[in-house]
């Protein structure tokens, strides 16, 4: 018989080649490098939407030196907003392919050669292309995994995360827009997209920063393949998606209409420009405040996304009431902070109702619902004006848009319950 051997302790050791393979974490880690995501996030949605907030400065630009109709200019940006939305998809497909990290870092290579290539536009044609299909792309891949990979660090913590992540468009919508008009003095429109696409490039870093994350279930999770079979069973999703069509057909119609309308009451144009500059610090202060009360109100998540909805619409509904400077001043304000608060809940909600192993599918498909409403929501309000000889109509009109939505989610199953909804994946496994 040979002699018993005392026990050797096995240590794992990576070789090269071969990197050692760890197991899937069983939950989100609320924190450590999930903070660096979300600094990802807030740059993203600063170089994204902050940008598109502040592209007001060119529009008059484009106008005078290329000699065409404020209506064919304004395709610029909303060519650009629709492929943003409409291209939600393919980032959420490649995310799932490819991971997070290389698609963003994509997407900020297109977005900022798409304004590099703009500066040197001879038509709107070229502006077209360049700002509205090639930099809209890269913003579709950008925005989408971005804030996926947001939700799938956090759970306890993720309204909050979320919040802050979002809070960049806050900030930038307030500090671009007079830096965007220092720039167009300084060095013409076409000098000032230079350095506007320089800024953009800074996406190739934010999506460095996106570290891949396994979580348990993650190999269970349908591919995209799978994803449409998965609307068509999964009813909350659909209900929820819904909603924000309708949210988002007047979510954006003071950023477009509020300046005007301050005009057409006889202010000059730095105390109309002042009102969104103050909307937008509150968008800021609501973005975070939002995000930090859902975690600490005894409400549940979807019952406060829904109150900031109705907040929001009633906000809207009163702007034309704002009769005097600090009327609509306070007005204005009162409507960023309400909608700020929105848009944290929105994408943390997505995530509770379905999932993390889902949320960036359905973020995809969600943005890409959306785009119906984005894109008609602006153009109404204009006709209305057209129609009216103001704007009161335009913002009750939008006002009533967010309220509908907001009666849409007391329509999803067990809003009126204590439980939250069951995710897609568990839902579609009971039924296999």
């Amino acid at each position: 018989m040979g002699r018993l051997r005392a026990p050797v302790a096995v240590r794992f050791v990576s070789v090269p080649g071969c990197p050692m393979v760890k197991p899937p974490r069983s939950a989100p880690p609320d924190g450590g490098w999930g903070w660096l995501v979300v600094l990802a996030g807030f740059l993203q949605s600063a170089l994204v939407f902050g940008l598109l907030r502040c592209f007001g400065v060119f529009f008059v630009e484009f106008v005078a030196d290329f000699g065409e109709t404020p209506g064919r200019v304004s395709w610029v940006t909303s060519v650009g907003i629709a492929v943003l939305q409409l291209g939600g998809p393919v980032g959420s497909a490649l995310s799932s392919r490819y991971g997070a990290r290389p698609v963003v870092m994509a997407g900020g290579v297109l977005s900022g050669l798409g304004l590099l290539l703009a500066s040197f536009a001879t038509c709107l044609t070229h502006l077209y292309l360049s700002i509205g299909l090639l930099s809209g792309l890269g913003w579709a891949l950008v925005f989408t995994p971005s804030l996926a990979c947001v939700s799938r660090y956090f759970a306890k913590c993720r309204s909050f995360a979320t919040g802050l992540a979002v809070s960049g468009a806050g900030l930038a919508s307030f500090v671009f827009s007079p830096l965007f008009q220092l720039l167009v003095d300084t060095y013409t429109w076409r000098g000032a997209l230079l350095v506007v696409a320089g800024l953009s490039f800074h996406l190739v870093a934010a999506g460095a920063l996106l570290r891949p994350l396994e979580l348990q279930g993650d190999e269970d999770a349908p591919g995209w393949g799978q994803w449409p079979a998965l609307l068509a069973r999964h009813g909350p999703f659909l209900r929820y998606a819904a909603a924000f069509v309708l949210v988002d057909a007047g979510y954006y119609v003071p950023y477009a209409h509020l300046v005007p309308h301050a005009r057409e009451m006889g202010l000059d144009e730095y105390r109309a420009a002042f009102l969104m500059s103050a909307a937008a610090a509150a968008d800021l202060c609501g973005r975070v405040a939002g995000g930090w009360l859902a975690g600490r109100l005894s409400l549940r998540l979807l019952h406060s996304l829904s109150l900031w909805t109705v907040l929001t619409g009633v906000s809207l509904v009163l702007l034309p009431l704002g009769g005097s400077y600090p009327g609509l001043a306070s007005l204005a304000v009162n409507y960023g902070f309400c909608a700020g608060a929105v848009a944290p809940l929105q994408f943390s909600g997505l995530a509770e109702l379905v999932g993390t192993g889902h949320v960036v599918g359905a973020m995809g498909v969600m943005q890409m619902m959306e785009s119906a409403g984005s894109l008609v929501g602006t153009p109404l309000s204009g006709w209305l004006r057209d129609k009216t000889g103001d704007y009161t109509a335009s913002f009750t009109v939008a006002g009533a848009f967010l309220l509908a939505g907001s009666v849409l989610l007391l329509t999803i199953p067990t809003y009126f319950s204590c439980s939250v909804a069951k995710p897609a994946e568990e839902e579609t496994a009971s039924e296999l």
